[in-house]
């Protein structure tokens, strides 16, 4: 009788944290940081760390809120309308703390955030977009995929009225939150792949036709 062939034991390989993926590749680091991030939605913490996260994109934090409460939602379709109320509170929240960054510590600051999390040139065009749309620029980066902490640290830097700025992110990050929950809530996880895809262009058209529709309210009256 043949002896049976050893077979060699595999050793398990643990996933490479995201900070050392980042020192070693920033492509692979901020993939396995959002993968991190998604890694949340499992876990009783989730709707904390959505907190978290969202106040965080705010002002410093690379990965957006919206992955995580889209897979929060897809688990839980009932708490849809509760995740987003968490990401948009949190998320203007945190809009402050970009507002005070601007405002008061942009001069300590500026190193570290240009250009290891906003590049220069990306900060030339939003100074320059703030410029000449105010209220309407911060109401548009709230929401769209346009890089939201660029905004509210400019609208820090030029001293946006706290009340206006507060009102442009609140009503455009709840625009932005409530909108992914209710497709989630009514539709279901079969509309996650059109989010993934076509909601940077619909909220662009969307955000295009309410700023028009203002300027014809005012044009008519």
């Amino acid at each position: 009788m043949e002896e049976p062939i050893p077979v060699p034991e595999i050793e398990a390989v643990k996933p490479e944290p995201f900070w050392r993926a980042a020192v070693l590749s920033p492509v692979r680091g901020m993939r396995r940081l959002y993968d991190w991030v998604l890694s949340w939605s499992y876990s009783p913490f989730g709707p904390s760390v959505l907190a978290l996260v969202s106040f965080a994109e705010s002002s410093f934090f690379p990965i957006p809120p919206d992955p995580l409460q889209i897979a929060l939602s897809i688990e839980r379709p009932r708490r849809s309308f509760r995740y987003a109320l968490i990401s948009a509170v949190a998320s203007v929240l945190g809009a402050l703390l970009g507002w005070v960054i601007g405002h008061a510590l942009w001069g300590w600051l500026e190193p570290y955030f240009v250009p290891n999390i906003i590049s220069e040139a990306h900060m030339l065009k939003v100074r320059d977009f703030f410029d000449s749309w105010g209220f309407w620029a911060l109401f548009a980066a709230a929401f769209t995929p346009l890089p939201f902490k660029a905004f509210t640290i400019t609208g820090g830097m030029m001293a946006m009225p706290i009340p206006a700025f507060v009102v442009a992110c609140f009503v455009g990050r709840s625009l932005r939150f409530f909108a992914v929950a209710a497709l989630l809530f009514f539709f279901g996880p079969s509309v996650k792949g059109f989010i993934d895809k076509y909601f940077g262009i619909l909220s662009v058209i969307f955000l295009v036709m309410l700023v028009g529709g203002f300027y014809l309210i005012k044009f008519i009256l």
